[in-house]
């Protein structure tokens, strides 16, 4: 696990917890890796262009390095090396600012968007309103294990 920041927040402290509390609520075994990194809206731009061709500041992007099903952890080989699931980008400043917009809770909403990221390098998405569905109620429980709601 690793939580890179450059513009830490004031969760920042939890962002380590929270990731592991994803992967052990999805089953998935200690050997894993995950890249956190809290970055600025020009970095949070740039990666979601590449990503999704938008040239414009999001709150959090995720490359996966591995094709997974949701819900269904990889085998990890206890000798071998750690699956590396891929990298979450996070842009505090882009979440701080939409939080006060939308009258959210900007610790409730960074801890939102660090569980949405390491979702979808599990597999999660929400393209559709029934993937939707299954991903926010994760979130939803997950968030109220550290004392937040969801929006």
């Amino acid at each position: 696990m690793t939580i890179l920041e450059d513009h830490p927040t004031r969760i920042s402290g939890a962002l380590e917890t929270l990731v592991r509390d994803v992967l052990s609520d999805q089953g998935y075994p200690d050997r894993v890796e995950v890249t956190v990194h809290t970055v600025g809206s020009d970095i949070i731009t740039r990666r979601n262009s590449e990503a999704f061709g938008k040239e414009q500041p999001t709150d959090v992007v995720s490359f996966p390095l591995e094709n997974l099903k949701p819900g269904v952890a990889p085998e990890v080989d206890p000798l071998g090396p750690p699956v590396v699931l891929g990298d979450v980008f996070i842009a505090p400043d882009v979440v701080t600012q939409r939080a006060a917009q939308h009258g959210f809770d900007p610790d409730a909403e960074m801890a939102l968007m660090t569980i949405h990221g390491v979702l979808h390098l599990m597999g999660y998405d929400h393209i559709d309103d029934e993937q939707a569905e299954v991903m926010e109620a994760i979130e939803t429980r997950l968030l109220a294990n550290h004392g937040f709601r969801r929006r």
